[in-house]
């Protein structure tokens, strides 16, 4: 929450009414500001959600009052608490604070698709999870001028070393071969249905909404 909007903030609760920025609409961020919101007895409908991008589009809200609080990512938030402009709430940047907030390993920046895109395009699934595999293995080894010269340089904010600090805040989450645990899925379904109580009434087989093939044969081709 901002530290300039809110300067008198204590609990969550606090936090009906106000409007709150968000990456955009039905987002991942979304998803995360709800969830802690509904913890402390808020519905998503008491408060405002405002889409604001990631990057200055959602320093600017912050700053000018459009929003009172934030949900985003990274680089956007270590500037922000580095300059002292917010309080944090929930931080899911590390394991400690992914495990506070979810209550197990919760999986993020996947590749997903329908079950017909997947079984008519296996050999495009492939090359895309080829990639992703392939780019967690160099960043095991990646140094700070590797990972600058990677980065678009939208996504540096002007500040070469906020990038590199945000970052390493991450850097321990980043999964080290693209698999998917079961718990990770177990995780996600819990958050899910703690939104929508309606999942509760559903028999949802985990096993047939994930797959690691793809993953395990790009593993085993670039031995990550």
């Amino acid at each position: 929450m901002s530290t300039r909007w809110l300067p008198d903030f204590r609990v969550v609760a606090q936090l009906k009414g106000k409007k709150i920025g968000v990456s955009a609409p039905d987002s991942s961020t979304n998803l995360l500001a709800s969830l802690v919101l509904a913890r402390a007895g808020i519905r998503s409908g008491e408060v405002t959600f405002v889409g604001v991008g990631t990057a200055a589009g959602a320093l600017a809200a912050l700053r000018s009052g459009e929003v009172e609080a934030i949900c985003n990512t990274d680089p956007v938030m270590t500037l922000l608490e580095q300059r002292g402009e917010v309080r944090l709430i929930s931080d899911t940047r590390t394991l400690k604070g992914t495990l506070e907030v979810f209550g197990g390993p919760m999986p993020a920046g996947c590749l997903y698709a329908s079950a017909e895109f997947v079984q008519k395009n296996p050999n495009t699934c492939q090359a895309i999870t080829d990639g992703m595999v392939r780019g967690l293995k160099w960043l095991q080894t990646a140094g700070p001028r590797d990972i600058i010269k990677t980065v678009p340089e939208a996504y540096l904010l002007g500040d070469r070393a906020l990038y590199l600090a945000s970052f390493n805040k991450i850097r321990e989450s980043i999964s080290l071969d693209g698999m998917l645990a079961e718990e990770g899925a177990r995780t996600a379904l819990m958050a899910l249905t703690s939104l929508d109580p309606a999942l509760k009434t559903k028999n949802i087989d985990l096993s047939k909404t994930f797959t690691n093939d793809f993953a395990r044969r790009a593993k085993a081709r670039f031995q990550a």
